[in-house]
């Protein structure tokens, strides 16, 4: 990883975290490649301060295009300009975090599975068909930030909001109030 291409992750509050990212035109062109690696060098160096950390959005570090770098336990992926194709009628509650915010969990409700389109960074078309429920709500998480929305938008009510240490010091009393806890090292896609 090269420490050079690391971005500051931007924060809660940051106008940049607002706004709707404009589609990425062409994944060939040198400024858009430069972006993806300092995307995925932004995320590598989150993972390895963390030990967690499973994607991160262009806007997360004042990029304001429809990218996204993940890392599910496999290596680095990148999905451009995804879409939702499909959405499960089944939801389900968490507590959702965010590098934009990592202090905070917000109680949110997501879809069980998605399906996604996207284009990968060769320039291919590709769908995720009915994703399981870790790759979905992390989808459903990043495709926000594309749009300027923040999991604290999302949050269920005013009882939806905790600080880490307090959720962290009482983990099985929040965990019983959702359907779903994140595990740190959620991995692969089916």
């Amino acid at each position: 990883m090269n420490q050079d291409l690391v971005a500051s992750i931007l924060q809660l509050g940051d106008p940049h975290l607002r706004k709707t990212c404009a589609p990425v035109t062409d994944v060939s062109d040198s400024t858009f490649i430069s972006n993806q690696r300092r995307l995925h060098a932004t995320l590598a160096a989150f993972r390895q301060a963390n030990g967690f950390g499973r994607a991160i959005s262009a806007p997360q570090i004042g990029l304001s295009q429809r990218f996204i770098a993940l890392n599910l336990g496999d290596g680095p992926l990148m999905i451009v300009n995804p879409e939702i194709v499909w959405s499960s009628t089944e939801t389900f509650t968490m507590w959702d975090d965010c590098m934009s915010f990592p202090s905070l969990l917000v109680k949110v409700q997501r879809h069980q599975s998605i399906s996604v389109h996207f284009v990968d960074e060769h320039g291919h078309h590709c769908e995720w068909q009915r994703l399981n429920r870790a790759v979905s709500e992390l989808l459903q998480h990043e495709m926000d930030h594309l749009d300027g929305i923040l999991a604290v938008d999302r949050a269920l009510d005013r009882e939806s909001l905790v600080m880490r240490e307090v959720f962290e010091a009482q983990r099985a009393y929040f965990a019983r109030q959702v359907d779903y806890v994140i595990a740190p090292r959620t991995v692969g896609l089916l």
